[in-house]
């Protein structure tokens, strides 16, 4: 940055003399022009006349060579403060993408996707655009103004003054109509983002507007948002079309000024010709940084907003971290969850209420109840997305938070309730959780999951891309795909999060009877709504509102005759019903 501002100071001083060589140049010209014809008739006029273009070609390749080394400085400048400015961009992303990264599961579930993202690209933009283009242009505009201005008072104060009268004026009008265009930009740009989504949302949602005829009202709809930015356009056009014209006239007027003023000094004898001619050149020099003054105020005013709004998310600290000074420790699979409650932050529901249950090593959990009743709380709770607010959870007989969370979480796979898919290969998708694998152990651990025989059906295979979200393949594949990115890991405690919801009870089956080997010396953790895929585990815990309403294996609760048995009859009765239709 200080080289660059060295190389401002050397690029305006060389920017600055040229006028001074055109001021002797013209007033040497006036002089010759003069001595020429009064040689007229003289031998001497022809030498004289060479001599003369001589002169002149010299003006011109000083003018020529000065203007050359002006933009050597200029492209140093450019080049220190401009890429200054991406250096600090690029940093500033990955600041606060790495701080994105340590931030718990709340934060996200606060912020929104799109408000993240404009952080990290558009709020960076705006602050490069301070560090790099206003801090450049301003130190421009001083240097520039005190080298030219100083120079002109030492010329002729009075024609100085009639020279930059209009400056002001202009300064002003530039101030004000430039808020006017960022204002009126802002709109455009939110209205742009409506008409945006608006597209999105609707090919995104296509066959549910085929599907329910409503392909006028979708058209209707974007004609509105379309009609609203156009009327938005149309508003910063006009603006645009009156700004720059005045612009022009104020700069017209200054040089009138500047030809009519200097004139009458010349008549008088205070200046020569070649002094407005060189005073030309200078209102022209400052007419460019005094235009950029209301977009460099803009630009300053933009970057004080976007870095607040960056502050306000690095200012955040995360409420679990990983503690690098807590040794790695190889675990066993012991769970143990002791008077554990916790609410949502965000949202006041008191998700579990006294919870206490406990599991050994190489032992099966399952989960079940109603939807809201608490399973997938606990799934997060066991991974460290968040700290119970009272109690305690243990493994293998030590307090969760003072393991290391990543050692921890290594150890450790989840099958989400809702699959998230990569937009990758499936054989990438699969090893995402190791950091080294065989293509053996992706094929092994498609086949425990029951998904082999449907990947190797594509003409690509494991190579397969699988799209945004996973949007090739259907809901059933995405959640087996996910079951074998839990299995390849070979983790002590396995959790399946509603892991089977999305394929049929042949193939739940065929997943389980894998499962069953895979299970076998590793603590599992089922959480489901179906019986069916519960009815197996060492210990089943039906939950509601929060609260363990019954514990035991499935021929315990079954003789109790409770909840669970009803919820178990019910689902009989439904597979039966399904059975028994007659299509």
């Amino acid at each position: 940055m200080l080289l660059g501002v060295i190389f401002i100071v050397l690029s305006n001083w060389f920017g600055v003399f040229p006028a001074q060589v055109i001021r002797l140049a013209f007033d040497l010209i006036k002089e010759q022009i003069s001595l020429y014809n009064y040689l007229h008739g003289f031998e001497r006029q022809e030498l004289f006349y060479k001599a003369f273009i001589g002169i002149v070609l010299l003006f011109g390749f000083i003018v020529f060579m000065v203007a050359v080394i002006k933009g050597i400085f200029m492209f140093f400048m450019r080049q220190t403060i401009i890429v200054v400015s991406r250096l600090i961009e690029y940093d500033m992303k990955n600041d606060i993408y790495d701080h994105y990264q340590v931030l718990n599961l709340s934060f996200y579930r606060k912020n929104n996707t799109g408000d993240l993202m404009n952080r990290v690209s558009e709020d960076v933009g705006r602050v490069r655009m301070y560090i790099g283009p206003a801090i450049m242009y301003t130190l421009n505009l001083i240097v520039l103004f005190i080298l030219v201005i100083s120079t002109m008072i030492s010329i002729n104060p009075k024609l100085t003054f009639f020279a930059v009268l209009p400056m002001p004026f202009l300064f002003v009008a530039i101030y004000f109509v430039q808020n006017l265009i960022n204002s009126k930009s802002e709109e455009i740009q939110a209205q742009l983002s409506t008409l945006s989504s608006t597209i999105q949302e609707s090919f995104s949602g296509i066959r549910v507007i085929k599907a329910y005829v409503r392909e006028h009202e979708i058209k209707s709809k974007f004609e509105l948002e379309s009609e609203s930015y156009r009327h938005k356009m149309m508003g910063l056009v006009n603006i645009q079309a009156v700004f720059f014209p005045t612009v022009l006239a104020l700069i017209g007027i200054s040089t009138l000024l500047t030809v009519y003023i200097g004139g009458k000094e010349v008549i008088s004898g205070y200046i020569t010709a070649g002094n407005i001619a060189e005073f030309i050149i200078y209102v022209n020099m400052l007419t460019w940084p005094v235009t950029s003054v209301g977009w460099v105020t803009s630009l300053v005013q933009r970057a004080s907003a976007s870095q607040k709004r960056i502050n306000e998310f690095l200012t955040i600290q995360p409420e679990i971290h990983n503690d690098l000074s807590k040794p790695d420790i190889e675990i066993k699979g012991d769970i143990s969850f002791k008077n554990v409650s916790f609410i949502y932050a965000d949202t006041g529901i008191k998700a579990l209420d006294d919870v206490s249950f406990e599991i050994k090593a190489g032992q099966t959990l399952a989960i079940t109840g109603r939807t809201g009743s608490g399973k997938s709380t606990i799934a997060n709770l066991l991974f460290r997305m968040y700290d119970v607010d009272h109690g305690a959870i243990e493994i293998d007989n030590m307090d969760l938070k003072d393991h290391k969370l990543f050692n921890v979480r290594k150890q450790m796979s989840m099958v989400p309730q809702e699959v998230f898919l990569f937009s990758d290969t499936i054989k990438n998708n699969i090893a995402f959780g190791v950091d080294k694998y065989q293509d053996e152990e992706v094929i092994e651990a498609s086949k425990k999951a029951v998904v082999y025989d449907n990947i190797i059906q594509f003409e690509k295979g494991f190579d397969t891309l699988v799209g945004e979200r996973g949007i090739t393949l259907s809901g059933g594949q995405k959640q087996r795909v996910s079951i074998a990115r839990a299995i390849i890991k070979e983790p002590k405690i396995l959790v399946f999060d509603d892991a089977l919801s999305a394929v049929d009870t042949k193939t739940e089956e065929a997943i389980l009877v894998q499962l069953k080997s895979i299970m076998n010396n590793r603590t599992s953790v089922i959480i489901s709504h179906r019986i069916s895929t519960v009815k197996h585990a060492d210990l089943i815990l039906y939950m509601e509102d929060g609260k363990i309403i019954e514990k035991g294996t499935h021929e315990e609760l079954i003789t109790l005759k409770k909840a669970y048995a009803e919820l178990y009859q019910k689902q009989l009765l439904e597979e039966e019903s399904v059975e028994n239709v007659d299509f």
